[in-house]
């Protein structure tokens, strides 16, 4: 696999730093973990979707929790309480712990989180601050007016 080299682009842009960390992440796939499957949809202009497939896990073994642009979805399974001894002739569905990180862009919260039928669904919804959204800047008419004076008296 190669390596991308982002260095000389680090020379002539100021605040893309996170954004090459990123993409040289993306760049090793080979270190992605494939348990469990998951889905990304966008469900509307600002808000997305990621359900995960987590058959055989409770609602309290699943912990969701979203700090600093990283959402962590982390699954442990509790051992049998009555302590009885199963013998699996065929194992198929996985309830390994798991431990599952996403990187979330600027402004991008967590709203809501709900397990049906063995599968996660958290909503995402992109809050962008009002301050940062395009706004539209009036062009008024560019009439010719004196110069103001700054000092003395008009001769």
């Amino acid at each position: 696999m190669r390596h991308v080299d982002f260095s000389p682009l680090y020379r002539s842009t100021v605040g893309f730093d996170r954004m090459f960390t990123l993409l040289d992440s993306l760049a090793q796939p080979e270190n992605t973990p494939s348990y469990p499957p998951y889905n990304i949809e966008r469900t509307a202009e600002d808000a997305y979707r990621i359900t995960m497939a987590v058959a055989g896990f409770e609602e309290d073994e699943l912990s969701v929790e979203a700090h600093r642009n990283v959402l962590t979805v982390k699954a442990a399974k509790a051992e049998d309480e009555d302590g009885e001894e199963r013998q699996f002739l065929h194992r198929g569905i996985a309830t390994r712990a798991f431990e599952r990180r996403f990187q979330l862009a600027d402004h991008v919260e967590v709203t809501a989180a709900g397990l049906k039928n063995g599968l996660l669904h958290i909503d995402l919804k992109r809050n962008v601050p009002e301050e940062m959204k395009p706004r539209r800047i009036a062009i008024g008419s560019a009439k010719e007016t004196a110069a103001p004076q700054i000092e003395g008296q008009a001769e």
